[in-house]
């Protein structure tokens, strides 16, 4: 087994130190946010940081990199308000990969990897057509993480879009029947297999599948 301290961390180079640090935590949560500008100009950008907050109320975060340059979906959501997230599937990871590449402000990413911009209910950002699993967020907080830059977004859930086949009778949502796929690290997409859904864990019961 290879062994890394802080040292050796430290002393790696950039690009092999960000894959291994990015890859070493597990398998992530990857969506795309869409967000407009104050203009209504679409922007889409891919994140692999998605997080559950809370339930009730219903509260999903993400973080950024530090804003050192221009970064539109940070820009757009404190402009507007609102973004979305929107699941990635195995038809269209390599066009969500691509959104990552920085286009200039005024380039929409739905239009440059070919992917659809829908608005629904008068929902103020746009969601991806393509994507199964679709949630409409308002910002509510933004988090300074002192210790490196980075930036935490925190969004109340506004709407939610899913197959009606793909949300079980306990609210259970199946993504992998979605097609929801998950990441690794900076570049690597993986398809999902569930093992088991198991029993609420008390002291005295025995776990069980269900």
């Amino acid at each position: 087994m290879k062994n890394f301290n802080k040292a050796d961390i430290q002393e790696m180079d950039q690009r092999f130190r960000a894959r291994m640090i990015n890859s070493i935590g597990g398998f992530k949560s990857v969506n795309l946010v869409g967000t407009v500008d104050g203009k209504g100009n679409p922007n889409l950008s891919i994140v692999s940081s998605v997080f559950h907050l809370g339930a009730n109320p219903a509260l999903m975060g993400f973080v950024m990199r530090p804003i050192t340059v221009t970064r539109d979906t940070f820009l757009n959501i404190k402009e507007t308000g609102f973004y979305t997230f929107n699941s990635i599937t195995s038809d269209i990871f390599k066009q969500a990969h691509q959104t990552s590449a920085r286009y200039p402000a005024e380039v929409s990413e739905f239009d440059a990897v070919d992917l659809n911009a829908v608005f629904k209910k008068e929902f103020p950002a746009p969601f991806v057509s393509e994507s199964p699993v679709q949630i409409g967020l308002a910002f509510k907080e933004q988090i300074d993480v002192k210790l490196n830059g980075t930036v935490m977004m925190i969004g109340e859930i506004q709407e939610i879009f899913i197959p009606e086949n793909c949300l079980l009778d306990d609210g259970f949502i199946d993504i992998e029947k979605a097609g929801s796929i998950t990441c690794s690290g900076l570049d690597a997409y993986y398809s999902t297999r569930k093992i088991a859904r198991l029993s609420y864990a008390k002291p005295d019961l025995n776990i069980s599948e269900i």
